[in-house]
């Protein structure tokens, strides 16, 4: 089959199985390694030493290290909810003030905790490296042979919105996602390593940022640097998800009630504006209520029950002690926002404090009550 032919016949069996966006690129050296490189010395990475080891760096140079083999580069893009499209408030908590009495029960279902939309459906891992492997069969049939690949969705130390802005699929926005400009950027990379040889697509050199700083002044940590990274240390995603240490005490009230990631300099980004009525494919819908998660709940979650609640999805990767530790810090923040509820969130926060097992969690808490202005918060000191 003519190369022109097979590509034609390759992104279109990509459509069929739900991926969004395809392009092809080289396993070259990716454009903005001196940036990467320079963002590691910088210690912009945190506690993710894993992004700075000397095989990290190796791979991320040169990808053929992944796979020896590789001629070619399959990047792909498959859109999760846009959380525009949904509302995130929490009106529930007003509308109660006038009812509130000293049971907690009775308030306890409304203190909610923030989940960032790509982690409100199944783990993307699993679902987007099985389709792959269903792309890849595909791919097989259309060329005649069996290839050597291999598969990766945020799963190894690649450069992925370096090789996608390389593919074609976007540019890298003032908020270091990659930026489509029909879908937005509520979408999961994955990529596929591949020993044939396949014509490469234009890389997106267009800049559509233009002046905008939306998610620049949003962000309530100023975690965005001026030349389209993050500071990690500073990140609402990195904190609530990476992070395994204690928060740091003066960004805690800007952590406001995300407990799991955080959308902010996305849902602020025009380009999502336009893209709220996308299709998702089934597995990264919201289901139900998943969107946020009773802080109370979260508190009194045994290890056990965590692993098994959270077993499909990707919150499980922020790990139980580290869930409970934000949900400790959000009922704070809400407590503080709303003081009406602080005598409520001090009198749960007692409770828990009493018997939950893990030693961070209960400094966490501790904080918390320090900073509740409340006689019950006080009587618990």
């Amino acid at each position: 089959m003519e190369s022109a032919s097979l590509v034609q016949g390759i992104k279109a069996k990509a459509e069929e199985l739900g991926f969004d966006r395809i392009g092809i690129t080289t396993p070259d050296e990716p454009t903005h390694y001196d940036i990467y490189q320079s963002w590691i010395k910088s210690a912009f990475h945190g506690e993710m030493e894993y992004l700075s080891n000397s095989r990290s760096q190796i791979c991320r140079r040169n990808p053929r290290e992944l796979l020896p083999e590789c001629q070619s580069i399959i990047v792909l893009a498959t859109r999760y909810a846009n959380p525009n499209h949904f509302s995130r408030s929490l009106p529930s908590i007003q509308s109660q003030t006038n009812q509130l009495t000293t049971d907690s029960s009775s308030i306890e279902p409304f203190l909610s905790g923030k989940i960032a939309a790509y982690a409100w459906g199944k783990d993307y891992h699993h679902v987007l490296k099985k389709r792959m492997k269903m792309f890849i069969r595909a791919i097989e049939e259309l060329c005649g042979r069996s290839l050597k690949y291999r598969v990766f969705t945020d799963s190894a130390p690649i450069l992925e919105r370096d090789l996608a802005q390389r593919a074609g699929l976007g540019w890298i926005g003032k908020n270091s996602c990659l930026i489509d400009p029909e879908i937005g950027s509520f979408f999961f990379l994955s990529e596929i390593l591949l020993d044939l040889a396949l014509p490469p697509d234009s890389p997106f050199t267009a800049d559509h940022c233009g002046k905008c700083n939306r998610c620049v002044t949003a962000c309530p940590t100023e975690c965005i640097l001026p030349n389209r990274t993050i500071d990690a240390r500073r990140c609402i995603a990195y904190l609530t998800i990476e992070s395994r240490t204690a928060l740091p005490e003066p960004l805690r009230p800007a952590l406001d009630t995300w407990i799991f990631g955080c959308d902010i300099c996305q849902t602020v980004c025009p380009w999502n504006h336009h893209a709220i009525n996308l299709p998702v494919i089934p597995e990264f819908q919201r289901d139900g209520g998943s969107s946020e998660l009773n802080l109370v709940e979260i508190l009194q979650m045994s290890e056990a029950h965590f692993n098994e609640r959270f077993a499909e999805s990707p919150i499980r990767r922020t790990k139980w002690q580290g869930l409970a530790r934000n949900a400790a810090v959000a009922l704070t923040n809400l407590a503080k926002n709303n003081p009406q509820l602080s005598g409520i969130i001090a009198e749960i926060l007692t409770k828990v404090l009493k018997t939950h097992p893990d030693a961070l969690v209960r400094q966490h808490i501790v904080w918390s009550l320090q900073h509740i202005n409340s006689q019950s918060a006080k009587e618990a000191l």
